[in-house]
């Protein structure tokens, strides 16, 4: 293990050292990825980073060579070499792309060309699990392995839209692979495997780059780096396959032997369902598999309202639930196992929909107010109502009241008026008629219960006798 321990902080060490060289040369080049439409990042930024992520893996390789623990597998076979002229050649393939932006088509004729060739140079797929585990023939088995190969270039490269996505998934997928290989090659006297070797490898390139693509990236892998990344994962899992003899395969353990071609797509399940849906959706629109569009699984994750770093954290959250659960079935009850990914899934759903939820939280609390401002608004005007006509009431007896004031003081000004009129007519009769005696008669008790009325006042007036 400590062998193993050392190829990876080898291959982290050299990527990290040697990235910031090959930013710089990224700019003398001008492979800078402008902003486009379905970008996330904001400004142009150099790409290329698969350049230093492939000498990190070969210089790791080179060192693995010179270890006595494991440098017999370098003697005898010259898979290992295969495998290195593949990745420069998927790298050497990626550069061109990120410098020149290839045509879809013309990228997918080499990856397999190069898928071919590492298959026609001796990586393939050796056993298959039909009934029971089965040599595959050299066609079929060179078809299997140059599908896989690309299937897995392209799933990275689609889940590369994040600062650290894509390489953080694979460095997840890689230590679930390099635990099961490891625990796998425990069963041979000579427990060196070049499955777990390439694990590492990719584990250690995949945390040095990291360091410098973490969100805001320094540097972007570009297709050089996603391609690279796809290549590897998938030659350790095609390498696992030899690790498996088919004569001594039963039943008991018929679910190992499915792993070595169900691994990759187990840990590499995001980027496969996220090329899945991708393919299916612009086909359904009669649109070319490779048109680029915003509805990644990364893109609906910042539609949600995750930020750049929490959905890559959350993306990777859901990629270890995934890969070591479908190692940890192998080596513990399934019932066990079921029941943590259970748990798991409910606790990265609630992070995953938690910034929704929170946005959506004002609006519904607002819409809910608004229900109930009509039925107080109706409360309110109808109180409003009563007390506007309990006003009106009190206005009309006050008005009536005034009425009856205003009625009883025109009266009494009558009443003064015509006694007032009756004083002057006598006056004037007696100065008009000296002859005449005028009397002014005093009031009987009769008189004084007499009350005039207002219609005729001058008929009440007081008596006048000559």
């Amino acid at each position: 293990m400590r062998v193993y321990l050392f190829i990876a902080a080898v291959a982290g060490g050299v990527t990290w050292l040697v990235t910031p060289l090959v930013r710089h040369m990224s700019i003398r080049a001008g492979a800078v990825g402008e902003v486009r439409a379905r970008d996330v990042h904001t400004i142009p930024t150099p790409r290329m980073g698969g350049v230093g992520m492939l000498i990190g893996f070969a210089v790791a390789l080179m060192f693995a060579s010179r270890i006595p623990f494991i440098s017999g597998l370098f003697v005898n076979s010259h898979q290992p070499w295969v495998i290195l002229a593949g990745a420069v050649m998927i790298c050497l393939l990626g550069v061109a792309d990120d410098l020149w932006d290839l045509d879809w088509m013309l990228k997918l004729a080499g990856q397999l060309l190069i898928s071919v060739f590492v298959a026609w140079g001796g990586l393939q797929i050796i056993s298959l699990p039909l009934g029971s585990l089965v040599t595959a023939s050299p066609m079929i088995s060179m078809a299997i392995t140059a599908f896989l190969i690309v299937a897995s270039i392209n799933a990275v490269n689609f889940v590369d839209g994040l600062d650290g996505l894509a390489s953080g998934i694979v460095a997840i997928g890689g230590i679930a692979f390099a635990i099961y290989s490891y625990i796998l090659a425990r069963s041979s006297p000579n427990y060196a495997s070049m499955a777990t070797l390439l694990d590492v490898a990719l584990v250690g390139i995949c945390v040095g780059f990291i360091l410098h693509n973490w969100h805001p990236a320094k540097l972007f892998m570009g297709d050089s780096g996603s391609m690279l990344l796809g290549y590897l994962i998938t030659c350790a899992s095609i390498v696992m396959t030899g690790h498996l003899d088919p004569a001594s395969v039963n039943t008991s353990v018929y679910l190992p032997a499915f792993m070595p071609i169900l691994l990759p797509v187990l840990v590499l399940f995001l980027p496969v369902l996220d090329m899945i849906l991708a393919i299916v959706r612009r086909l359904s629109k009669g649109q070319s598999p490779m048109h680029p569009d915003r509805m990644h699984l990364h893109h609906r994750m910042l539609r949600i309202g995750h930020s750049v770093q929490g959905a890559v954290l959350i993306l990777w959250g859901w990629a270890a639930m995934i890969s070591f659960g479908s190692i940890m079935i192998l080596f513990f009850r399934v019932l066990y196992v079921v029941i943590g990914m259970i748990v798991a899934s409910v606790i990265l759903a609630v992070f995953t929909m938690l910034p929704y939820v929170l946005r959506r939280l004002p609006e519904f609390e607002a819409s809910h107010a608004a229900g109930r401002a009509p039925e107080h608004a109706r409360s309110s005007g109808s109180g409003r109502v009563a007390r506007d006509a309990g006003d009106s009431d009190v206005a009309m007896n006050a008005a009536a009241d005034s009425s009856s004031t205003d009625s009883a003081s025109v009266n009494s000004a009558a009443a003064r008026t015509a006694t007032a009129k009756a004083g002057s007519d006598a006056a004037r009769l007696t100065e008009s008629e000296p002859g005449i005696r005028a009397e002014t008669h005093e009031p009987s008790d009769a008189d004084a219960k007499y009350v005039p009325t207002p219609h005729n006042p001058s008929q009440h007036g007081p008596s006048v006798r000559a």
